[in-house]
């Protein structure tokens, strides 16, 4: 398994000054970054790869996206802009070099409906997925669908109802992205949830069950790290987290607090840990 870590734990664009916190990422000894797209067309594809490629870095992409691309939404527009929008990026990821492209991409988080999904959503969320993944597949991408707690979305809350959901898609460039913090939150075991992903199972995000840095909480990584044995998973394990001076993303996933020194402090002890970890059981 290779540890990465999500750039979001230090900006919340990924723009021209963002390109030097790749460097950072590559001189303290991570196997690869992710980079968060907004805008597909602000993206220096180029300036990413030259940046990776210099630390021997890998590349994966990830997404959260609002309501004005939620994919279930009962407005056509919509809609079609949450299609125009995934399928932009997948060709983004592709210029960057990254086979994944992970994230809730199936709803606007944070949009909450104040009732459990219907039918309908679900088959929309399928069709649209569909097409995706067929563009996906084009770009040499796969689509990584992840579960968020339900106070971030009322669409897929666990990895039972991912792993449904990618079943009723039912194309090999649609996979299962588990994350250990909302894991904590909806699954009554998290070594269950991964044994249930089973070889779906495409890409790992690790952070606590308050979202800082691992090992430092409560998570049962043994149980975690067992289970992906298990399952023969030798993927990605990203930290994926955020501190308060990242304003934008703090207030979207209610970081109200110091949950760590700083980023970079995170994301060291965090490396220290998750490789201690990842090696052959």
């Amino acid at each position: 398994m290779k540890v990465g870590v999500n750039l979001l734990l230090w900006s919340a664009q990924m723009g021209p000054e963002s390109v030097g916190l790749i460097h950072k990422v590559g001189e303290m000894g991570f196997d690869g970054v992710e980079i968060f797209i907004d805008d597909p067309a602000a993206i220096d594809c180029a300036a990413i790869r030259e940046a990776a490629d210099a630390h021997g870095l890998g590349i994966t992409c990830c997404s959260i996206v609002g309501p004005d691309r939620h994919l279930i939404s009962d407005d056509a527009v919509i809609r079609q802009q949450a299609l125009d929008y995934l399928e932009a990026s997948c060709e983004v990821c592709a210029e960057v070099g990254s086979d994944t492209f992970c994230g809730p991409l199936y709803a606007g988080v944070g949009v909450l409906a104040g009732r459990p999904r219907n039918e309908a959503e679900w088959e929309r969320a399928v069709e649209g997925l569909s097409q995706v993944a067929t563009h996906a597949d084009e770009c040499g991408v796969t689509l990584a669908l992840e579960p968020l707690n339900r106070f971030e979305t009322y669409f897929i809350n666990t990895a039972a109802d991912c792993a449904k959901l990618c079943r009723d898609i039912d194309h090999r460039r649609a996979k299962v992205h588990l994350d250990t913090f909302h894991m904590g939150i909806e699954e009554k075991c998290l070594a269950d949830a991964i044994r249930t992903a089973g070889d779906l199972l495409w890409h790992m995000h690790c952070s606590e069950n308050d979202r800082g840095t691992p090992g430092t909480g409560h998570t049962e990584w043994g149980d975690v790290f067992a289970a992906l044995r298990g399952v023969g998973y030798d993927r990605w394990l990203v930290i994926e987290s955020f501190v308060l001076g990242n304003e934008a993303i703090a207030k979207a996933a209610a970081i109200w607090r110091d949950i760590a020194p700083s980023g970079d402090a995170l994301a060291g002890e965090g490396l220290k840990f998750l490789r201690s970890r990842a090696g052959p059981g």
